[in-house]
């Protein structure tokens, strides 16, 4: 397809940055641009900000952190480079090395930045194989993100234009000059940008056809953690002439609980007046007191323990009966269930086990572990308990019969485990989700877009999971340092690309 032309543009459409995505990278990017002193264009297909970003569960692994050196942890970007390697697994022969030196030599210096734009964070928290603890944690969830970046954006001048949809990518000769938009209400326009486009789109794991080229027909079935990342932006980055990296990496499908619905912890304010506050008690205040409260805000949409299964819990569909064998990657087997629902069933030698360490259900970020007790407290939605089988069936809806003939059969087969003792639980639904893809367009150390044979399109940037690149960024908290280190850069470095010469930014 043949790259479009630019009108002439209009004063009121022409910007020095144009972003597309509201998500972490693309917030951080269009700051980054304006704080250079650059007229910024946001664009943003949904009615809010947030993007993946606020579906997330919101840490960050930062290497010398103030919050690591009051706990006397003397850390190096070098140390945390060796322990990717570590993390990467079986991918690290497909690692982009450059572009995982880029994270942790600036993600010291952007975590510093996100605190001085009014984001509150406790830790660090211990994951290994990461040799020291790392993981920092925002207060009081992921949507803190979307709100105070979000109004940091507008404090400094991005003008932010919500729903809608940036449709191509226009081109001055080899040069990208700006963007085609089709909002929701009203004419697709045009608008210009002297300086670059930066790509901040988000991943493709709510689109079926890019997942099914990609990945896998399996992948292409699987439902999204976040419904509207639907890859956009890596769209129009190939049809740009971008070239996508390690799109067949698909972290999916993994077994997580499901969202929990809104509750009173959604309407506290991300303010730091009120995180700060959060903080304190959250540092001073023993552990016994304040776990139950900041569980409220951690015990989210998280992943299962594969420890619960190897317990002998077992697995069971919407009709009641096991459909696997929950040692045998229940996965994707789970995914092919009705509604790709599951319930995890088990007695109380298992539930008495999952109370304490070091058997829990989930990890939850900030407070380490979610135990059963914690589920009780926090998500009544997915907890189920009864004194008999037949009146946990009731309590869930499952037809009556069916989880006892399930039970009995289960505690007939060669499995060394039985399920006998009441009470009785049940947790969920899970589903079997992808949670991310990790396909995204190549590009440099200065977030250009590159093509296959290693040029750069001119003015033409990526970010964040657009801007991927190769880079492998497992274990929790690489995703986001990823979008906000990715995003900073490539906002900067399109700024340079305007003639006035703005000052340095820290």
């Amino acid at each position: 397809m043949a790259p479009k032309a630019m009108h002439k543009p209009s004063a009121a459409n022409t910007f020095d940055v144009i972003v597309v995505g509201g998500g972490g990278a693309g917030l951080s990017a269009a700051i980054e641009a304006a704080e250079l002193g650059r007229s910024v264009l946001l664009v943003e297909k949904e009615s809010q900000l947030g993007g993946s970003t606020a579906w997330s569960v919101g840490s960050i692994s930062v290497t010398n952190s103030e919050h690591q050196r009051r706990a006397g942890i003397a850390d190096t970007p070098e140390a945390h480079f060796e322990d990717l390697e570590a993390l990467s697994g079986s991918y690290a022969n497909r690692d982009n090395r450059v572009l995982r030196r880029v994270l942790v030599d600036n993600i010291t210096q952007t975590f510093q930045w996100l605190q001085d734009r009014g984001l509150v964070f406790v830790g660090p928290m211990p994951e290994p194989p990461h040799r020291y603890p790392r993981m920092h944690n925002v207060l009081p969830n992921s949507r803190a993100f979307r709100d105070r970046l979000g109004s940091w954006a507008r404090r400094v001048g991005v003008e932010l234009r919500t729903d809608s949809l940036v449709t191509d990518i226009l081109f001055e000769g080899a040069e990208v000059c700006g963007i085609e938009i089709t909002p929701k209400v009203g004419a697709t326009y045009q608008a210009h940008a002297r300086g670059g486009v930066v790509l901040a789109g988000g991943d493709y794991s709510a689109n079926p056809q890019l997942k099914r080229r990609y990945a896998s027909e399996d992948a292409a079935r699987l439902s999204p953690v976040n419904p509207a990342a639907t890859g956009e932006g890596i769209v129009l980055g190939q049809r740009a002439g971008g070239d996508i990296v390690n799109g067949d990496v698909v972290r999916g499908p993994v077994i997580r609980f499901v969202p929990p619905p809104k509750s009173w912890t959604d309407s506290i304010p991300s303010h730091p007046s009120v995180t700060k506050l959060m903080r304190l008690v959250f540092e001073r205040v023993p552990s016994k007191f304040v776990r139950p409260f900041m569980m409220k805000f951690l015990t989210t949409a998280l992943g299962l323990s594969g420890e619960l299964l190897r317990a002998g819990a077992i697995l069971v569909n919407r009709e009641g009966v096991r459909y696997c064998d929950e040692l045998d990657d229940p996965n994707p087997r789970t995914a092919a269930q009705t509604d790709g629902l599951a319930w995890v069933v088990f007695d109380s030698r298992i539930g008495e086990a999952f109370q304490c360490w070091p058997n829990f259900v989930s990890t939850a970020p900030g407070v380490a572990y979610a135990y059963l007790s914690d589920y009780q407290r926090t998500r009544p939605d997915v907890f189920y308990q009864a004194d008999s089988l037949a009146t946990l069936a009731g309590k869930v809806g499952w037809a009556p019969g069916s989880l006892e003939e399930t039970v009995s059969r289960f505690n007939e087969s060669d499995s060394p485990h039985r399920l006998t003792q009441a009470p009785f639980y049940a947790l969920g639904p899970v589903k079997a989700y992808v949670v991310f893809t990790d396909g995204g367009l190549n590009v440099n150390e200065h977030l250009e877009v590159l093509t296959a044979d290693g040029a750069a399109i001119p003015k033409l940037y990526a970010a964040g999971s657009n801007g991927q690149g190769g880079v492998m960024l497992e274990g929790h908290g690489h995703h986001l340092g990823w979008a906000f280190v990715s995003g900073r850069l490539a906002g900067r470095h399109a700024a340079f690309n305007v003639a006035s010469e703005p000052s340095e930014h820290a």
